[in-house]
C-alpha cells in the first residue's frame, strides 16, 4: 500500500516540476521576446523620439545632440594642400591683418608689426556642417573649425618706453563656428550673387606670448595688452553680426552688408541676494553691459558700495544690428580698488526674446559662466527693464500737444526730419537739435494691505506700517499702524508729485512698530515705467529682504509732460 502511496506522490511531484519549468520557460522566453522588441525600437528611434521621451533638463552633461554633419572627407583633402595653402595665404593674411590690429593698438605700444608670419604644417579640421533655415532668398551654412595649429608668428613691437621687442606667438587653440550665406539667389550661374563670411561664435581662442630672448612679464601689461588687441581686432572686424561681402555676380549687395536696425533702451533696476566676495565687510558691486563687447559700446554702472541688495535705477542704450541673434550681456563685479574686479555672476537676455515696442520688466538669475547653463549655485539675481525698438517704429508714446514729435524710445524725441534735425514751415533743415522729455506727473498710490507678513516680535505679532519713498526727489510717507496684525489693512491712498517720472522709483519699506523703535520687516521697489506706460493697475508685490510677505498696491498715474529743447 504504502508503494503506490509513494508511486502516486513521485509522480504527482514530477508532473509539478514538469509543469513548473515549463511555465518559467515560456515566462523568460516571453521576457526575451519582449526585450527583443524593445531594443529593435530603440533601435528605430530618432533624435526627436528621444527628446519627447526625456526633456534636456534630465540629460547627463555629456549628452549632446548635434544637428552638424562631419567632413571627414574634407578635412583629408585640407590636410594634403595645407603647405600650398600655408605659402598662398601666409602673406596675404598677414598685409590684411597688420593695419587692423594698428587700429586698435593699445596706447602702451607705438607700434605692432609681423616681422614673420606662417600658418605651421598643422591644418585645420571641420568639425561638422550645418544649414540654416532662415526663410531668407539664399542658403546659410555654419561651419566648426578647430585648429590646434604650431604657425611661425613674431610680433615686432615698440612701447611708448621706448623698449623694442621680438614677441613670438605660440601654442594657439582655436574653436569656432564660421558663417557662410550664399545670396541672392540668381538664375545665372553658380546662381548666387555674392558670399558672405563671418565668426558667429568664437568658442575658444588660446594665445601663449614670448618674448625672443626674455622674459615678457619683465614689463607688465604687455601681454594683456597684446590678448586685448587681438580680441577686439577679431570682434569689430569679423564677429557676428560684422560679415565681410565679397561679390560673385556684379550688382548692388549694400542689403547685405551690416547696418543698425534698432535700439534697445535698458535700465538697470536692482540686483538681489548677490554673493559675498570680501572676507570683510560686503561686495561693492558695479555692473557692465554689452550687446557687442566692444570698449566703446560696453557701458558700466556705479558702484554701490559694502552692499549685496544694490539698487542702480540707471539708463542705457544699445544700438542692436540682428536682433535675432544678438544678446544683452550683463555682467556684475566687485570693485577690489587697485585689484582686478572679481566676477559676481552674469546674465544673458536673448533679443528676439524681446516683443518690440513693449517693455519686457523681469528678474534674470545670475551664473558664473554663460556657457554652463547647468549653474545650480545661488549667485543672486538682476532686475532689468528692457524695451526694443526698431527704427521707424513707434512705441506708442506720444506728446498730446505736438502731434508731430513722438518718442521712439522711452526718453528722448526726434522732431520729424532727416537725422533728428528740426524742420522748419518751410521744410528747410536748420539746425541740429533734440527734444528731452520731462516725463511730469502725479502718481497715486494705494496701499491695500499686506499678507503673510515675517515675524520679528517674540509674541509673534507685529505692529505694521508702511513708508513710501520717492527714490530721486527723497519724498517720504507712510501709513498708520496697524495693531498686532501679521495681515494687515490699510487702504490708504497717497498723491506724490513726480517731477522726472522715468528716471524716478518707488520705495515702500514695511516696518514694525514698537514702543521703544522700528524692527524692518521688508521692502518692495518699483519703476514707474509700468504705470506711466499703462495709466493704472493693482498688483500684489512679494517682499524682498525677507523670509515671507506681500503688498497689495493699486497704482495710477496722471501724466503732465514737459517737452524742452536742448543742444
Amino acid at each position: 500500500m504504502s508503494f503506490f502511496l509513494g508511486l502516486v506522490i513521485g509522480i504527482t511531484v514530477g508532473i509539478g516540476l514538469i509543469v513548473l519549468l515549463v511555465r518559467s520557460e515560456n515566462i523568460r522566453s516571453g521576457q526575451r521576446s519582449d526585450l527583443a522588441t524593445t531594443v529593435a525600437a530603440l533601435a528605430r528611434m530618432t533624435v526627436e523620439d528621444s527628446r519627447k521621451i526625456l526633456p534636456s533638463q534630465f540629460y547627463p552633461s555629456w549628452v549632446v545632440f548635434s544637428q552638424r554633419q562631419k567632413l571627414t572627407w574634407l578635412n583629408h583633402h585640407l590636410t594634403k594642400i595645407w603647405p600650398y595653402v600655408n605659402e598662398a595665404a601666409s602673406e596675404l593674411i598677414r598685409t590684411n591683418v597688420e593695419p587692423i590690429l594698428e587700429q586698435y593698438r593699445p596706447m602702451i605700444l607705438s607700434s605692432l608689426k609681423f616681422s614673420r608670419f606662417t600658418l605651421g604644417t598643422v591644418s585645420p579640421q571641420f568639425t561638422g556642417v550645418s544649414i540654416i533655415e532662415d526663410g531668407a532668398d539664399g542658403i546659410t551654412l555654419e561651419l566648426e573649425l578647430q585648429w590646434d595649429g604650431n604657425p611661425s608668428i613674431i610680433l615686432d613691437i615698440n612701447t611708448r618706453f621706448g623698449v623694442a621687442l621680438p614677441v613670438q606667438v605660440k601654442n594657439i587653440g582655436f574653436t569656432g563656428v564660421f558663417r557662410l550665406m550664399f545670396k541672392p539667389l540668381v538664375d545665372e550661374f553658380p546662381c548666387f550673387g555674392a558670399v558672405c563670411f563671418s565668426l558667429r561664435q568664437k568658442k575658444k581662442l588660446d594665445l601663449t606670448f614670448k618674448v625672443v630672448g626674455g622674459d615678457i612679464s619683465a614689463i607688465p601689461g604687455i601681454s594683456d595688452a597684446i590678448k586685448d588687441t587681438i580680441d577686439n581686432a577679431i570682434e569689430d572686424s569679423i564677429m557676428w553680426p560684422v560679415r565681410k561681402v565679397v561679390p560673385i555676380l556684379p550688382g548692388d549687395y549694400s542689403d547685405l552688408e551690416l547696418k543698425p536696425v534698432g535700439t534697445l533702451e535698458v535700465k538697470l533696476v536692482q540686483a538681489k541676494e548677490l554673493t559675498n566676495k570680501d572676507f570683510i565687510g560686503k561686495s561693492d558691486p558695479f555692473a557692465v553691459l554689452y550687446v557687442r563687447p566692444l570698449p566703446n559700446r560696453m557701458k558700466t554702472s556705479k558702484t554701490i558700495n559694502n552692499q549685496l541688495n544694490p539698487v542702480w535705477n540707471e539708463h542705457f542704450e544699445f544700438i542692436v544690428e540682428d536682433a535675432s541673434t544678438q544678446h544683452l550681456v550683463v555682467k556684475i563685479y566687485d570693485n577690489e580698488g587697485l585689484q582686478a574686479s572679481e566676477l559676481i555672476g552674469c546674465a544673458q537676455v536673448q533679443l528676439c526674446e524681446l516683443e518690440p515696442g513693449k517693455v519686457k520688466d523681469a528678474w534674470w538669475k545670475l551664473v558664473k559662466d554663460l556657457e554652463v547653463q547647468r549653474d545650480t549655485k545661488n549667485r543672486g539675481q538682476v532686475h532689468l527693464e528692457l524695451l526694443y525698438v526698431p527704427f521707424g517704429m513707434e512705441n506708442g508714446f506720444t506728446n498730446p500737444f505736438a502731434p508731430k514729435f513722438s518718442m521712439t524710445s522711452l526718453e528722448k524725441v526726434l522732431k520729424n526730419g532727416v537725422d533728428g534735425t528740426e524742420v522748419a514751415e518751410n521744410g528747410n533743415a536748420v539746425m541740429q537739435k533734440k527734444r528731452e522729455v520731462i516725463v511730469r506727473g502725479v502718481l497715486s498710490i494705494t496701499v491695500i494691505s499686506a499678507e503673510d507678513l515675517p515675524v520679528v516680535d517674540l509674541m509673534g505679532k507685529a505692529d505694521p506700517y508702511v513708508v513710501l519713498i520717492l527714490k530721486k526727489s527723497e519724498i517720504r510717507n507712510k501709513t498708520r499702524v496697524v495693531n498686532d496684525s501679521l495681515n494687515p489693512v490699510w487702504n490708504q491712498t497717497f498723491d506724490f508729485v513726480v517731477e522726472d517720472g522715468l528716471h524716478d522709483m518707488l520705495i515702500l519699506e514695511v516696518w514694525d512698530h514698537d514702543t521703544f523703535g522700528k524692527d524692518y520687516m521688508g521692502r518692495c521697489i518699483l519703476t514707474l515705467t509700468r504705470v506711466i506706460l499703462e495709466g493704472e493697475y493693482k498688483e500684489t508685490f512679494q517682499l524682498d529682504e525677507a523670509k515671507s510677505g506681500r503688498l497689495n498696491l493699486h497704482l495710477k498715474w496722471m501724466p503732465q509732460p514737459i517737452y524742452r529743447d536742448r543742444e
